[in-house]
């Protein structure tokens, strides 16, 4: 049997119960035919009345109503009146008529407040609890409320554990039938739902509707804060956490804590060691998927996601839109304490160790301690030698690759970092930033002693030396003038270390 047949007996089987006579109402009746033996189902389907109530001769089921006993009996002739249209049977004819409307198009029970057009009255009843709040259905554990009976039931399985869908390929269950249903195409290879400008194909409606706004831009959930705009619901959710500084997901090991519990489940791989993403021709391993596809990138070279403005790519989407915050300037993570912003999350982390002095990373040879994992890495380097980065023309080696796609430019000629102003381009955008001072007059960094300014760091240093060399004059000086004595002309006796 189909599960479209399953499910229409069901339905009949759950209507003919709620009209049927319970045991209790049975033992209050005096007396009472049973049922008869194994006469035929025509023979059977006579009706057989008692004090007004109907017995079923095939199966012994009792009725209050002949008209139940009626609809009841469809079971066994399955008789069902049904749709000419699409051939969909029901066990009622206003079922029949309530789905005709779906061929219609009418819908003759309208909400007052809001004009919208229900198919059934129960339909509008349930509806009209969305204006007036009301909420019928309680869970007694947890004290949520529900608009629909069919919710809050459905809730109860999260309690209870119950999960009556399962699959029949990998023996999975699911609280809910639609769960079930999606799930099975992950078996199938199923993908109904295709977006009709890139042919992308998805397994659920939701998630084709979602990437259809990668293609109009719109971004509906707007946080009311800083105004940044999200495509999901979700996202916006979790960027909230940003300005409240909930963390709500906390491990139970070190009790460090993250703002999404998938940070969580990546964080726990630390403790476990777990790794199980495996690369298939180097045989490395990572603790997640993300941290594999990039791998992957030094194999293929392939770096599918390029910026429009300076033509950079790179390999991960959420890669080329920090870098993009270059051009644009955007600066979205600030600083509550010195209100200094950056265009990482991870940056300002790092930053507010500089004011509560936390350094949680120690070397296991000197043990000195960095305020940034990456640094102890960097500086474990200094003990080891490991110099993991290796140019392909000429095979000097580098502690890190950012060293070495500077060095790779000596070879390239490769400026990307342009100046706006006099087209004046350089290999690093630090460079760029100096010479941009030249234009703005600029001068951040200040010499404490004289408060004489400069536009770059080393300006600085190369001052300060004045102020050292002063001191230094003074202080020499002031032991010459400390020194005894010596009368011109003559040569201090030297001492004869022959005679020691």
């Amino acid at each position: 049997m189909s599960n479209s047949e399953k499910g229409e007996q069901l339905e009949l089987k759950q209507e003919n119960d709620a009209f049927m006579v319970t045991e209790h109402d049975q033992e209050k009746m005096e007396s009472k035919p049973g049922p008869s033996g194994n006469p035929g189902l025509e023979e059977n389907a006579q009706i057989k009345n008692s004090e007004s109530l109907h017995w079923c001769g095939t199966c012994g089921k009792v009725f209050m109503r002949r008209r139940n006993l009626t609809i009841h009996m469809r079971i066994h002739t399955r008789e069902r009146p049904s749709c000419e249209i699409c051939k969909k049977t029901f066990c009622h004819t206003n079922s029949l008529l309530c789905h005709m409307r779906t061929h219609t198009g009418e819908r003759p029970f309208i909400c007052e407040v809001c004009e919208k057009g229900f198919i059934k009255s129960i339909h509008l009843k349930v509806h009209m609890r969305t204006h007036t709040g009301e909420r019928p259905f309680t869970c007694e554990v947890c004290e949520k409320t529900f608009i629909k009976s069919s919710h809050f039931k459905v809730h109860m399985r999260t309690h209870t554990g119950e999960r009556p869908f399962t699959c029949e390929v990998c023996e999975k269950g699911f609280i809910k039938s639609w769960q079930l249903q999606v799930h099975m195409r992950t078996h199938t290879g199923e993908r109904p739902f295709s977006c009709e400008l890139c042919e992308k194909s998805f397994t659920q409606s939701c998630q084709l509707q979602v990437h259809m706004r990668t293609h109009t831009g719109e971004r509906p959930f707007i946080c009311e804060i800083c105004e940044k705009s999200f495509t999901k619901s979700i996202h916006l959710k979790v960027h909230m956490r940003a300005h409240t500084g909930e963390r709500p997901f906390s491990c139970e090991i070190c009790g460090k804590s993250y703002t999404q519990s998938s940070h969580l489940a990546v964080h726990m791989k630390t403790h476990t060691g777990e790794k199980p993403f495996s690369c298939d021709i180097c045989q490395t391993t990572f603790s997640h998927a993300h941290s594999l596809t990039h791998h992957m990138s030094t194999h293929t070279g392939e770096k599918p996601h390029s910026c429009d403005t300076c033509g950079k790519s790179y390999v991960q989407r959420s890669d080329l839109t920090v870098h993009m915050r270059i051009h644009t300037g955007e600066r979205p993570y600030i600083c509550k304490t010195c209100g200094k912003s950056f265009s990482r999350c991870n940056y300002l982390t790092d930053h507010m160790r500089i004011h509560t002095g936390e350094k949680r990373y120690s070397c296991g040879t000197c043990g000195k301690s960095f305020t940034k994992s990456c640094s102890l890495t960097l500086h474990v380097r200094t003990h080891t030698g490991e110099k993991p980065f290796s140019c392909s023309v000429c095979g000097k080696s580098f502690t890190t690759s950012s060293t070495l796609t500077l060095h790779v430019r000596t070879h390239t000629g490769e400026k990307p970092f342009a100046c706006e102003i006099c087209k004046k381009a350089f290999t690093q955008a630090k460079s760029l930033t100096e010479h941009m001072r030249t234009h703005t007059g600029e001068r951040p960094f200040t010499c404490k002693i004289c408060q004489k300014t400069f536009s770059q760091a080393n300006s600085l240093t190369y001052h300060m030396r004045t102020h050292t060399e002063v001191s230094n004059s003074v202080a020499q000086g002031a032991k010459i003038q400390n020194r005894p004595q010596v009368c011109l002309g003559f040569k201090p006796l030297r001492k004869n270390h022959s005679n020691i």
